[in-house]
């Protein structure tokens, strides 16, 4: 088989039929032997109904299989190992295709000789962002575009988001799994679950192989229906927390200089970070500081990532 579209999902079958029927209207792939594989995290709702029952009916193929832990990187490590293509590709349960995206993802493999291809992510143009989501945010959205021009990504400083991006059988076998630590759980709502970076990781080992070739697919664009506790400013917050938590929690460094496991230099960041929100609250007003107060929320989440590893260390 050439290609597999793999969804993962959680509690979101409503989601599903309008994310299929993108799938069902792509152009130009008559001779393209290609399924889809709807991985079910585990849901509580109507999922493995949805999909057996619109797969039933649709003209491409659909396929269910279940991932009893609960964990995106579980999700994704099982489809990982079920998908019958060659190429195989993520595509999240809130995104819509365009198109052409399934023939420009193909095409970019082909005439690169990729080891993986990743396109464009937009926002769902119908939804109203608030006033405070500045444009150098959309990115916490999911939000990627890199221009029109298709160029080879270094995997370190440039590469897909999670939300569209593609390998080749080969260079996973290479890479390996997806790290279950590291990533969503759940349906990203509470603290806990809410956790980003794990194509972060995927993309860096990637990239730590000889000759890896990594490609921009401009043509191939996605749109991301975004939720309504996505546009919530507890929303961001956490994702900088905890995305600063992770970092730390996982950081196998050594410092010379700590206090309670912390390095002594996360003091100052944070006090200094926070100073400055303080200063642009009265200066320009909370909305505007509110960029900020995400950079101190990250240094916060850092300096109680090491406290927990040096606490777990003691026992």
């Amino acid at each position: 088989m050439d290609f597999t579209v793999i969804i993962c999902t959680y509690n979101r079958s409503n989601n599903l039929p309008e994310c299929f029927k993108a799938l069902e209207d792509q152009q130009n792939i008559e001779e393209l032997d290609w399924e889809v594989l709807v991985v079910d995290n585990n849901s509580s709702d109507n999922t493995k109904e949805v999909v057996n029952n619109y797969a039933s009916k649709s003209t491409i193929k659909i396929r269910y299989i279940h991932e009893k832990q609960q964990g995106l990187n579980h999700a994704r490590n099982l489809g990982m190992s079920e998908a019958k293509g060659e190429y195989f590709s993520y595509v999240d349960d809130d995104i819509l295709v365009n198109k052409v995206w399934l023939r420009s993802i193909y095409d970019a493999f082909i005439d690169n000789k990729a080891d993986a291809v990743g396109g464009r992510i937009h926002l769902d143009e119908s939804i109203a962002l608030p006033k405070w989501i500045l444009p150098d945010m959309y990115g916490f959205l999911g939000y990627q575009d890199l221009g029109e021009t298709s160029f080879q990504m270094d995997g370190k400083k440039n590469y897909p988001f999670g939300g569209n991006m593609a390998f080749s059988r080969k260079i996973a076998s290479k890479v390996g799994l997806f790290n279950p630590k590291l990533g969503r759980k759940g349906e990203g709502k509470a603290r806990n679950e809410l956790f980003k970076g794990a194509e972060t990781d995927y993309f860096h080992r990637l990239s730590d192989i000889e000759n890896h070739r990594i490609f921009y697919a401009p043509d191939a664009i996605v749109y991301h229906q975004i939720k309504d506790f996505q546009l919530e400013k507890k929303y961001f917050r956490t994702i900088h927390f905890n995305a600063g938590f992770q970092k730390a929690f996982f950081d196998d460094t050594s410092y010379n200089r700590l206090i309670a496991g912390i390095p002594l230099f996360l003091y100052n960041q944070f006090f200094r970070n926070a100073g400055k929100y303080l200063v642009q609250v009265i200066q320009n007003g909370s909305d505007k500081a509110f960029r900020q107060q995400m950079t101190a929320g990250n240094f916060l989440g850092m300096i109680l990532g090491y406290h927990k590893k040096h606490k777990d260390q003691k026992h």
